[in-house]
Parts: structure tokens; C-alpha cells; sequence
């Protein structure tokens, strides 16, 4: 994982978005003014759930993911990653079981390990989750949460449909099962409009819905959420034993561009961009990989699953690559079991005519192994 982000190599390994589709000049002039203009709440803790406008505005775009929020209902936190975190210590007890679609973005098997969990991969297409096998498991184990990424997966750029979403909730409803759903990409539809979320069709309280301005806004800022249905007592204090509360400048200049600084147009913008180049990484995959390559079709987000034919390698195309200055994510991160050996996935956050020579060297390995 770490040669993965290392910056030294191409990028084709991370979740990275492209930081030259960032407002940066604008955010910092805005960590600047409302620092300026708030001083004493920008050098100040701030409440363990977050300052009560960035909160509000949050709860108000929630209606673009068919949820209907209130400010206390969110709880800011430092990242999704934090909020994803916090979802799983509100629900587990030691020992317990967590399902998870698979192939799993690597950061929650770590998280699941450490908190002493055990996993159960539930196998995932181009729809998300299969329903089937997971009410099977449900029926077969004690599953006491379920972890997804509904819209636009990583590493599957998969779109669960709605109706799909709405089973989904109301299978694990039915068992009294939590559902953390990590929402992180949502706001890079390719289309019109985001499509829902989960937690649009909770009806008991058991959707902890995560998401942050990571892939959108700025990585570093560590702005992230949770709204956590019946357990918000438990994460809000969680959030305030474990980390007191999340940085006051970034979320008073995150609350600022929400209100003044077109984050609606600026998410129109790079969503068009992210469509482009995703379609361009594409058909680069397609020039130059061997026949029998197959690469996911995203209807937003930027991240792409290739599946190789059946025969080669991909960790020995990842190391291969990293001789040649560049960076993938082999599938075998995304299991614990003995899987997805010839899958990787690549970030098409970026085209250059580096990155295009990047995946004519890579598809020239694969050819060789």
C-alpha cells in the first residue's frame, strides 16, 4: 500500500483524486478569510460534532442522496475513513462477524482485523452486493453489521441500483443488522444528477452513512461525516473520547465554499473531466493489454477494475511496474482469500501522454509474464 501512493510513480495505484481539478487557490483563501473572520473559533475546539454550519449545509445537500437530515443528525469527522471507523466500534462486540462486499477496498479489512472482527466476504458485480449469497450468510453465520460502498465502488466502480439499495436495507432491517455505508464517491456521477444512497431507504435508524470531501474538495483537509441513525449518541461519543473533535480552520473554509464558493458548478466540472478521462484510461487498457482484457465501465467516480486473462499474474505486473516507475494496486489487496490474482485497479484520475506511455509499458509486461 504504500508503494501504491508513493509520489515518485505514476499515479495509477491510489484513490487519489486529480489535484489540478481542486479549487485549491479558492479554499485557501477561504481558510484564510473565515480564520480572520471567526479567530477565536478558528483556534478554538470546536464541538466534538462538528461546527453546527458546516452540519446544517451538510444535512440540507443530503436531500440530493434522497435522505432527509437534520444537523444533529451529522457528526463531522476527520475523513470518511474516521467515520467509517466509528461506524464499526458503535455496532461490534469482539469477535464479531462484519460482511463486506467483495472485492474490499483494503483500509476496512484493516480496520476489521484490528478491531478483533471477523471477515465474511460477500463476492460483488457490477450491481454491488449479491443479495443472494448474502441473505445465505445472514441465515448461516451471526452477522452482527454489513459494510458497502453503494455508489461508484473502489475497486469496482460498480452503481448499486435503487431498488437493489432499498432490498439491501431492508434484508439486513429485517435480521436488526447495521449497514455502514460508505458514500465517499456519490457526489461523481457521471450524469445529471448523484444517485441515492442507502440510507435514503432507512426507515429503523440502522444506516450509518459515511461520506467526506476527500474526492472532491481536498484530500488534506480530512473533512469528512457519518449520520449514524440510532447509534448517534454512541459515535458522538466516541468522536469525543477518541478524538476530541475535527480541525476548526478546515471546516469553517469547507462551510464557506459550501455557502459562496459553487461547489454545485465545481462538481459539474469535474465530473465531466472524470468522465472523459475514465473513458480515456479505458480505451488505452484496450489498445494495449492482452486480447481477453476486460476493464469496468464506471458511471462515475474515477476508479477502474481490469481483470486480466486467467492465466497471468497481476502482483507480478505490480512489481514489475514499480521497476518501471509505476504504481498499481494489485487484486490480491483486496481479499483475504486467494482471489482476484489476475485483477488490479487503476486510478483514471489523470491523462497525459505519461500516463498513456505508463499503460503501454504495463500492457507491454502483461503480454510478457
Amino acid at each position: 500500500m504504500r508503494n501504491i501512493a508513493d509520489p515518485s510513480l505514476v499515479p495509477l495505484g491510489g484513490g487519489i483524486p486529480n489535484a489540478d481539478l481542486l479549487p485549491i487557490d479558492k479554499l485557501n483563501r477561504m481558510l484564510a478569510s473565515e480564520s480572520k473572520r471567526f479567530p477565536l473559533q478558528s483556534i478554538s475546539y470546536p464541538p466534538a460534532q462538528g461546527h453546527k454550519r458546516l452540519r446544517t449545509l451538510i444535512a440540507r445537500r443530503s436531500l440530493n442522496s434522497g435522505c432527509s437530515l437534520a444537523p444533529d443528525d451529522v457528526v463531522i469527522t476527520s475523513g470518511c475513513v474516521e467515520a467509517m471507523n466509528l461506524a464499526l466500534q458503535a455496532v461490534y462486540r469482539p469477535g464479531d462477524t462484519v460482511a463486506v462486499g467483495s472485492p474490499v477496498y483494503p483500509t476496512f479489512l484493516k480496520s476489521i482485523q484490528w478491531m478483533g472482527l471477523k471477515v465474511l466476504e460477500i463476492p460483488s458485480n457490477g450491481e454491488g452486493l449479491n443479495l443472494e449469497v448474502l441473505n445465505y450468510a445472514i441465515r448461516h453465520n451471526q452477522v452482527s453489521a454489513c459494510i458497502t460502498i453503494t455508489n461508484f465502488n473502489n475497486p469496482l466502480g460498480s452503481l448499486m441500483p435503487d431498488e437493489k439499495k432499498r432490498e439491501l436495507v431492508m434484508l439486513l432491517a429485517k435480521h436488526d443488522i447495521p449497514l455502514i455505508e460508505d458514500d465517499v464517491y456519490g457526489d461523481l456521477a457521471y450524469g445529471p444528477s448523484r444517485p441515492a444512497s442507502a440510507k435514503a431507504f432507512d426507515e429503523k435508524g440502522l444506516v450509518l452513512y459515511c461520506s467526506s470531501f476527500s474526492k472532491t474538495l481536498a484530500p488534506g483537509y480530512r473533512i469528512g461525516w457519518i449520520a449514524p441513525g440510532r447509534f448517534r449518541e454512541k459515535v458522538a461519543q466516541l468522536k469525543a473520547l477518541l478524538n476530541v473533535a475535527s480541525s476548526s480552520p478546515t471546516q469553517l473554509a469547507v462551510a464557506e465554499f459550501l455557502t459562496n464558493g459553487g461547489y454545485d458548478h465545481h462538481l459539474r466540472k469535474i465530473r465531466r473531466v472524470y468522465a472523459r478521462q475514465t473513458g480515456q484510461v479505458r480505451e488505452a487498457v484496450g489498445r494495449y493489454f492482452p486480447l481477453g482484457t476486460r476493464v469496468s465501465r464506471p458511471e462515475g467516480g474515477y476508479i477502474l477494475w481490469v481483470e486480466l486473462p486467467e492465466d497471468l499474474d497481476s502482483f507480478r505486473l505490480y512489481q514489475a511496474g514499480l521497476q518501471e516507475g509505476i504504481g498499481i494496486a494489485p487484486g490480491t489487496i483486496f481479499t483475504l482469500g486467494d482471489q482476484y490474482k489476475n485483477c488490479f485497479r487503476l486510478n483514471a484520475a489523470c491523462w497525459s501522454e505519461r500516463i498513456e506511455l505508463a499503460l503501454e509499458t504495463l500492457g507491454g509486461i502483461a503480454a510478457a509474464i
